[in-house]
């Protein structure tokens, strides 16, 4: 086993990754950006080393400063988490050729699977079903121009060596594919270096299933069931499950056995995650791709399978068989993770960067919350602005939707702006309770909503949302007045006069106000 891991990553996987080492008695060592320097990943680690200014083509993008780093420390292998460098192969090779152990798939598995292209081919060769397109890259407009007539439309057009959502443009029609052709081209270049990218025939309404595999290094492949991730916003997964609320024992079993057959074309070693499109209608299901890495939602398979999948990793990349066999996985009941973003879902989810203000955390039981913040941190402008992943686990879905219900509402960030409130209605939504997904479900959700807020929206009712407002506004100025005078009037103590003794205490939480009538200091008092 080794000593020390280097961990290539930052955020919340960072600290996922630092636990796992911790539990296994292994010394995790930290790298972090200039802008991450208080970050809670570096608190956390026995060690840590700056590998460069905030943007991350200079820091975690960074193969020369990473290797020196973990060279540096003596750390005997590199976790690279998810993201930033964990799917590069030369990164794999880098490590490799420092006498490092990477936690990861061979370079090679991940250079075949690294590329759209290659990975369906190699699913074509082992004789997993493709949805219909191209094989190789486009090479011109007149080539996507061909290949959409012969498919038909709609198509979609994506980046062959991305992920995502980044180079995925929808064409609904032969006016649209020249500017989408173009677009998804420059956006490729840009997010992973390589402009190239190929056409699929477009399925309708989608369910986007996964379904997690694990191999070692002596001959054992497993897989560990399906997460359901249809519900996303710009290609990129904001709710998983696990399992799908399709509940289909032998779809499972179908597309456990085609994503094993994925692993063993490129000797895959690791955790991998094999993800399909399924015809809700037929249970047809497609290959779509291998993410050679841990995925985001790995928290959802672990609670329902009681398997540790990251300190699988640590103990497989040392060389050890893995701890299970097929026959020895079991599903118990159901689990919901909710991506917790610092991003605002009423302006096209854009983000929003800034001070964490205020924090609370829920807990209680059946709930799991992996983050990588705490308290007055700071959601930087230059990455990912995940603030954390909230998990909730159910004998079955219902109890799973209820106490997630009840996490959300527990869940409190002042400061910024969240997707919280995003969620809270969509585990409330009819359509999430009975489990009608698809990856169209967030576009019909705000739909609905507008629907039914405009079906609402009475004179009578716009008056008192008018008047609510007038009132959190004046409650706001008073609160300031009360400040001001506990400041200027200080006790011989030097303690301020408690202004909340006779008029309580009003806190301001985003949308409306929260009266506490109970006397505390003012030092205590929550903002």
């Amino acid at each position: 086993m080794f000593t020390k891991i280097l961990i290539a990553n930052r955020g919340e996987i960072a600290v996922r990754l630092i636990r796992a080492c911790r539990d296994l008695a292994i010394s995790p060592v930290a790298v972090y950006s200039e802008a991450d320097a208080d970050a809670l990943h570096v608190r956390l680690a026995d060690q840590a080393v700056c590998i460069g200014p905030a943007p991350s083509t200079q820091s975690y993008l960074n193969i020369k400063a990473i290797v020196e780093a973990a060279k540096q420390t003596q750390a005997g292998a590199v976790h690279p988490g998810y993201g930033f460098l964990a799917e590069n192969a030369d990164f794999a090779r880098a490590v490799a050729t420092a006498g490092l152990t990477f936690i990861g798939p061979t370079a090679a598995a991940m250079e075949t699977m690294g590329s759209k292209t290659s990975a369906r081919r190699a699913a074509v060769n082992a004789g997993v079903p493709v949805v219909p397109g191209t094989v190789e890259p486009l090479n011109s407009l007149s080539d996507a121009e061909s290949a959409a007539e012969k498919f038909g439309y709609p198509v979609m057009l994506k980046a062959s060596a991305g992920g995502g959502g980044k180079g995925m443009r929808l064409v609904v029609s032969p006016q649209e594919l020249q500017s989408a052709f173009e677009s998804a081209r420059s956006e490729a270049a840009g997010a992973f270096g390589d402009a190239s990218i190929y056409l699929e025939k477009v399925v309708e309404r989608p369910r986007h299933i996964e379904i997690q595999v694990f191999a070692d290094a002596h001959g054992h492949v497993v897989h560990l069931g399906e997460r359901e991730c249809s519900i996303q916003r710009r290609h990129q997964k904001v709710v998983e499950e696990c399992p799908s609320p399709i509940n289909d024992i032998d779809l499972r079993r179908r597309m456990g056995e085609a994503a094993i057959k994925i692993a063993c074309a490129v000797d895959y070693v690791g955790a991998g995650t094999v993800e399909f499109l399924v015809a809700d209608a037929t249970r047809e299901f497609y290959f779509l791709e291998m993410n050679t890495r841990l995925q985001v939602e790995h928290p959802v398979t672990e609670l329902v399978t009681g398997i540790d999948l990251v300190r699988e990793q640590i103990t497989v990349a040392a060389g050890a068989p893995l701890s299970f066999g097929e026959k020895d996985i079991r599903w118990h009941g159901h689990a919901i993770e909710c991506r917790v973003y610092a991003e605002d879902p009423e302006n096209n989810f854009f983000p929003s960067p800034g001070k964490i203000a205020f924090l609370q955390v829920p807990s209680g039981p059946g709930i799991r919350e992996d983050s990588g913040v705490r308290v007055h941190a700071e959601v930087s402008i230059h990455y990912d602005p995940m603030i954390s992943k909230l998990a909730a686990w159910g004998h079955n879905r219902t109890e799973a939707i209820d106490r997630l219900r009840r996490a959300l509402d527990e869940y409190q960030v002042g400061g910024i702006k969240t997707n919280l409130a995003f969620f809270r209605e969509i585990v409330r939504d009819e359509e999430f309770i009975a489990g009608r997904l698809d990856t169209g479900f967030i576009a019909r959700f705000k739909e609905r909503r507008e629907e039914a807020r405009r079906a609402d929206s009475t004179p009578a009712q716009e008056t008192e949302i008018i008047r609510q407002d007038v009132a959190l506004i004046a409650g706001a100025i008073h609160y300031a007045k009360l400040q001001t005078t506990a400041s200027l009037h200080r006790q011989p103590s030097g303690e301020a006069r408690n202004p909340w003794k006779t008029s309580g205490r009003t806190a301001l939480v985003h949308q409306r106000s929260v009266i506490d009538k109970r006397a505390e200091r003012p030092e205590r008092g929550r903002r």
